[in-house]
């Protein structure tokens, strides 16, 4: 059980390992459309996992509340919604093609932005994996180990593309390649950290389960509406980002059946 586990918090961390090493053989610069491609494929994933893997658990475990089951997941996703955008304007960072940092004024570098937008990004999906993990050890949750897996393999593969769209701007703005792979690794630490914190508070997180959940949807929807969507309707037009969006939503939505 504990090396399952272990292995779950990786796996996210893995993927993005796996993406930002895309530096090492690739050219300087992601090509437009494959960017946008893999943006929307990464979007697609999170949309699916947040509603799949997230919300319908958290009101199958709210389901004695009868009609009410529904408000431990809207509650907790709004909680996500309004974390995620306390730190959007409390953490100075810089999105992918934009020339101006959120959050604010700040002294610091334009790489070292870009790797806390990615960051905040990846926040929530640590903490998504370490609440389905938590569930699944205390047993009484109606979380399958094959759930917790889905989710975990979900985000690592979202994660592969996003590894290597953080890594090759890194090395267009001067970094060596050993560096824009170093940063951009360093991007997904969190996941593990996060999932990790949340499963050894797993006495905290059980009791409150469906708000964690949910909490952990929200997050990620904001992530995907404020940062991601945007990216995939800049410049011209192209529908090849809602494609993938569509196709990367069907990769998570069959892994979750699948293997949940």
């Amino acid at each position: 059980m504990q090396g399952k586990v272990i292995w779950g918090i990786l796996f996210p961390f893995l993927g993005t390992a796996l993406g930002a090493g895309c530096v090492v053989f690739m050219k300087d610069r992601l090509n437009i459309m494959v960017q946008r491609a893999l943006t929307g494929f990464a979007a697609g994933v999170m949309v699916a996992a947040s509603v799949w893997s997230l919300l319908v658990p958290a009101m199958e475990y709210a389901q004695g509340m009868g009609k009410w089951a529904f408000v431990p997941a809207a509650a907790g996703f709004w909680l996500g919604i309004l974390f995620l955008l306390f730190l959007d304007r409390t953490i100075p960072h810089l999105h992918m093609n934009s020339t101006r940092a959120e959050g604010p004024e700040s002294a610091l570098r334009r790489t070292t932005m870009l790797v806390l937008a990615v960051t905040l990004h990846n926040l929530p999906e640590g903490m998504a994996v370490g609440v389905v993990y938590a569930g699944w050890l205390a047993g009484d949750t109606g979380i399958t180990a094959m759930a917790a897996l889905a989710l975990s393999l979900g985000i690592a593969i979202q994660n592969f593309p996003e590894g290597a769209i953080i890594s090759m701007p890194l090395r267009a703005e001067g970094m060596s390649k050993v560096q824009a792979f170093f940063y951009g690794t360093l991007s997904g630490a969190v996941e593990p950290l996060g999932a990790a914190l949340t499963i050894m508070a797993a006495g905290l997180v059980v009791p409150v389960l469906p708000y964690l959940l949910s909490f952990a949807a929200g997050a990620m929807i904001y992530v995907v509406v404020e940062e991601l969507i945007p990216e995939l309707s800049e410049g011209f037009h192209s529908n090849l980002g809602t494609v993938f969006f569509a196709a990367g939503f069907t990769v998570m939505m069959a892994l979750d059946v699948a293997l949940g």
